[in-house]
């Protein structure tokens, strides 16, 4: 065996540096209450929204949705919730 010397405590504080995760995951419904102004600024601030869906999706996100997508955001209609996520932070559906 040969030796190999791997300092798990300068990594930890490598690891530390390098992931900075700004915002939250923001659980809401998207029923038309809500003004769309401030889902996009709940995005803006680097947050994931989980909307449940309560009527017409397309009616309901229309005064974001393209906003979202133009800023490089996603929108993503799964099981009756809308998934909104700012730019860089991707939604993956290889498994659906």
């Amino acid at each position: 065996m040969s030796d190999f010397d791997l300092d798990l405590r300068t990594v930890e504080e490598h690891i530390d540096d390098e992931l900075e995760i700004e915002g939250s995951i923001v659980l809401g419904v998207l029923d038309g209450e809500t003004a769309a102004d401030e889902w996009l600024e709940a995005i803006s601030k680097g947050n994931v929204l989980v909307l449940n869906v309560d009527g017409d999706v397309n009616d309901l996100a229309a005064g974001f949705a393209r906003d979202v997508k133009e800023a490089g955001g996603n929108l993503v209609h799964f099981r009756g919730f809308l998934l909104v996520t700012p730019p860089g932070v991707d939604v993956s559906t290889e498994r659906l």
